[in-house]
């Protein structure tokens, strides 16, 4: 690559990474998981670089490689979830006497558990909709399927969160 074109990466690898760690995160649900994620996201990017004419359609290209790494993360049999009866450091809702801050981040760690049990793909749909803020178009051109099957996704992973949550939404409404 030349020198130009590693200088473009750097200055656009250093403005994004903060950014798709975070999606990272919100699709896997695990810091360090996120941090390959991203980097597997960045070093495909890297590879393409000089191939891709239309600058402006990185962040698409980025986006798309991060949710196809998660997926096929989610696929290999040594990255699958073990259930236990018990999780470990769950968050109580204002169980420290913090007020509003415990509730949000109450809020924010039910949200984050119930993302964790959603099927990976539409994992990837309510992220990149909700937490992206993509509409539906946006959100087929980056999983590369129909507005069809980003609704229909939308609409199944929406279902599976609120199971996922279940009691937890009340609680956290009885709470405030």
């Amino acid at each position: 690559m030349e020198e130009r074109d590693e200088q473009d990466f750097a200055e656009y690898f250093v403005a994004r990474r903060d950014a798709v760690r975070r999606s990272a995160y919100l699709l896997c649900g695990d810091w360090h998981r996120a941090d390959d994620l991203a980097q597997t996201a960045f070093v495909a990017l890297h590879r393409k670089w000089r191939k891709i004419r239309d600058r402006r359609a990185l962040d698409a290209y980025v986006r798309r490689t991060l949710v196809r790494a998660v997926i096929d993360e989610s696929r290999r049999p040594w990255r699958r979830e073990r259930f236990v009866d018990e999780l470990p450091e769950v968050a109580q809702p204002g169980g420290d006497g913090a007020g509003e801050i415990g509730n949000a981040v109450a809020t924010r760690a039910a949200l984050l558990d119930g993302l964790r049990r959603v099927p990976p793909r539409q994992r990837a749909v309510l992220v990149l909709r909700f937490l992206e803020g993509l509409d539906v178009a946006g959100t087929a051109e980056a999983l590369k399927c129909s507005e069809g099957t980003v609704k229909s996704q939308t609409a199944r992973g929406l279902t599976a969160l609120r199971e996922a949550l279940g009691d937890t939404v009340d609680d956290l409404k009885s709470a405030m």
